[in-house]
C-alpha cells in the first residue's frame, strides 16, 4: 500500500509504539489476563473446598437472626465489632455474620458462618469486599490486582489497564493501513494473521476490560471518579443520617469492600433488632434472596439494608431504617439509577464474572485464554522479525518518528500524550522508560556500527 511521507511517518510512530507496549507491558498484560481468567473459572471450585461453611441443614425452621448472631459474638469473645450480616434465606445456605478485624486489610472481614437452623458454627474465616469471596480466590484476586505484592503492586494491573485499549486499537490501526492486498502464506504471514484476528474478536473486550479495571486503579481511579462526578453518573449511595445530611453517591460503590462505614460495637439491643429491620425492609420492598444488613455506624445513623445479588436482572436496591420508629427513612433504587452508574455496575460485574452466571464465566475464561495467545503471537512476530545487532537506525526510534512527522502533528501528539499522562498517570511515568529506553539502545547499536565500519 503506497503512503505519503506524512503517511509513512504516521504508521512508523505507531508501529514503534505498539511495539514497545507489547515488548513491555505485553508481559504485565498476560498475567493479568491469566490471574483474572483464573479468578473468574473458580468459583465453582471455592464452593467445593467451603461447601460445609456455606452450606446448613436443608430442612427446619430457621431461628431468628438475633440468636444467630449471638453465637456468632460468642465465637469471637465479643471483642470485634460488628460489621455487616448476610442472612442464609435459601433453604440450606448459612449466615455470614461478619465482623471488622483490626488485623485484617482493607475491605476484609472475619467471617463466622452460622446454621440457620440448628444454630451450629460452620465456618471461621476471612471474606473479601462486597463479593464476599474466601480465601482461595482472595489469593487469585490479590494476585490478579497487585501480584500479592500490596498496593505496590497494583501498578502493574494499572499499567495493563491503562495500555491495553491504546495497543488494541492501534493494532488495528496499523492492520487497516498495512495489510497485504493478497494472501501470503509463510510463518510470518501466518502469525501476524492469528495476531490480527484475535485482535479484532478480542477488540471489545479489551476496551472494556480497560475502561472497568481503570475505574478501581490506584491512580486513575480517582480521575475517572472525578469524571463521573462532573457529568453526574456517580452511583447512589442510600443516606443513613437521621438527622442532617450525608453524601448522596459512593465514588466506589461498584467494586469496593465497606470498610469505610465502620459499625459501631453492637450492643444486645442492636442484636435484637436484626429480625425487626429485616422485616422492615422486606416489607419496603427488598425481595432478594442475597442481602447485606448492617447496623448504624453511630447513634445518628439507621441500619441499611442492601440487595447484592449482581447477576442479571441486577438487585443492588437499599433502604436505610431508623431503628427507633423501624421505618425506612431513604431508599435507592436501582432502577433510578443514572444509565451511565447502571453500566458501570454492569461493566464491572461483568469483568468479576458474575453478571450472567456460567455463560459470562465461559466467556471470560475464553477470553483470557484468547488474549494470552494473542500476546504470545506477537512476540513471536518480533521475535521472527527482530533486526540483526549490526542493524540499527535512528528512524526505528520513538523519538525519531516523532521528528518524522510534520509540525502539526508533532503538536498534536505532544497534546494528546499529555492529557493522556494527567488522565492517566501510570500511562504518562511508563512512557518516559520506553523514549530512554529507545534513546540508549539506538545509541549503543550505533557506536556497535560505527566500530565495525
Amino acid at each position: 500500500m503506497t503512503s505519503t511521507p506524512s503517511h509513512a511517518a504516521w504508521l512508523n510512530l505507531l508501529r514503534r509504539l505498539h511495539f514497545y507496549i507489547g515488548l513491555f507491558v505485553g508481559p504485565f498484560i498476560f498475567v493479568a489476563a491469566l490471574t483474572g481468567t483464573l479468578y473468574v473459572a473458580t468459583p465453582q471450585l471455592e464452593n467445593m473446598l467451603y461447601h460445609d461453611a456455606l452450606h446448613g441443614a436443608s430442612t427446619g425452621e430457621r431461628q431468628p437472626l438475633a440468636e444467630q448472631v449471638a453465637v456468632a459474638e460468642q465465637v469471637t469473645g465479643g471483642h470485634l465489632r460488628l460489621h455487616a450480616v448476610r442472612p442464609g434465606l435459601e433453604q440450606g445456605e448459612t449466615t455470614r455474620v461478619m465482623f471488622a478485624d483490626p488485623s485484617l486489610i482493607a475491605s476484609e472481614n472475619r467471617a463466622i458462618f452460622i446454621d440457620p437452623v440448628t444454630l451450629a458454627v460452620k465456618g471461621d474465616m476471612t471474606v473479601y469486599g462486597t463479593s464476599g469471596i474466601l480465601p482461595f480466590r482472595q489469593v487469585i484476586d490479590y494476585a490478579h490486582r497487585s501480584l500479592l505484592l500490596g498496593d505496590p503492586g497494583r501498578l502493574y494491573s494499572e499499567l495493563a489497564a491503562s495500555w491495553m485499549w491504546v495497543a488494541a486499537l492501534g493494532g488495528i490501526v496499523l492492520w487497516f493501513f498495512t495489510r497485504p492486498r493478497r494472501r501470503i502464506n509463510n510463518r510470518f504471514q501466518n502469525t501476524r494473521r492469528v495476531h490480527v484476528t484475535l485482535g479484532w474478536i478480542l477488540l471489545a473486550g479489551m476496551l472494556l476490560f480497560s475502561a472497568t479495571g481503570l475505574t478501581w486503579s490506584q491512580w486513575a481511579g480517582g480521575n475517572v471518579d472525578k469524571m463521573r462526578a462532573a457529568f453526574g453518573w456517580m452511583t447512589p449511595q442510600v443516606n443513613t443520617q437521621l438527622r442532617g445530611e450525608a453524601p448522596a453517591v459512593d465514588p466506589h460503590a461498584e467494586h469496593h469492600g465497606h470498610h469505610a462505614d465502620m459499625a459501631m460495637p453492637a450492643s444486645d439491643d442492636d442484636v435484637v433488632r436484626f429480625d425487626e429491620v429485616l422485616m422492615a425492609a422486606q416489607m419496603a420492598g427488598i425481595n432478594a434472596t442475597k442481602l447485606e444488613i448492617r447496623p448504624p455506624r453511630d447513634a445518628n445513623s439507621a441500619w441499611t439494608v442492601t440487595e447484592i445479588d449482581r447477576a442479571w436482572p441486577t438487585q443492588v436496591d437499599a433502604v436505610a431504617v431508623d431503628p427507633a420508629t423501624m421505618s425506612v427513612t431513604d431508599r435507592t433504587r436501582f432502577e433510578d439509577f443514572p444509565l451511565m452508574a447502571k453500566l458501570t455496575r454492569w461493566g464491572v460485574d461483568f469483568h468479576m464474572g458474575v453478571l450472567f452466571g456460567l455463560p459470562n464465566q465461559l466467556l471470560l475464561i475464553a477470553f483470557g485464554l484468547a488474549l494470552c495467545v494473542m500476546i504470545v503471537m506477537g512476540y513471536r512476530m518480533w521475535w521472527m522479525r527482530r533486526p540483526a545487532q549490526a542493524s540499527a537506525s535512528p528512524v526505528h526510534t520513538l523519538v525519531q518518528t516523532w521528528l518524522a512527522l510534520p509540525v502539526a502533528g508533532r503538536v498534536l501528539v505532544s497534546v494528546v500524550a499529555l492529557l493522556l499522562a494527567l488522565a492517566l498517570p501510570v500511562l504518562g511515568v511508563s512512557l518516559v522508560p520506553f523514549l530512554v529506553v529507545d534513546v540508549i539502545r539506538w545509541r549503543k547499536a550505533s557506536r556497535r556500527v560505527q566500530a565495525l565500519s
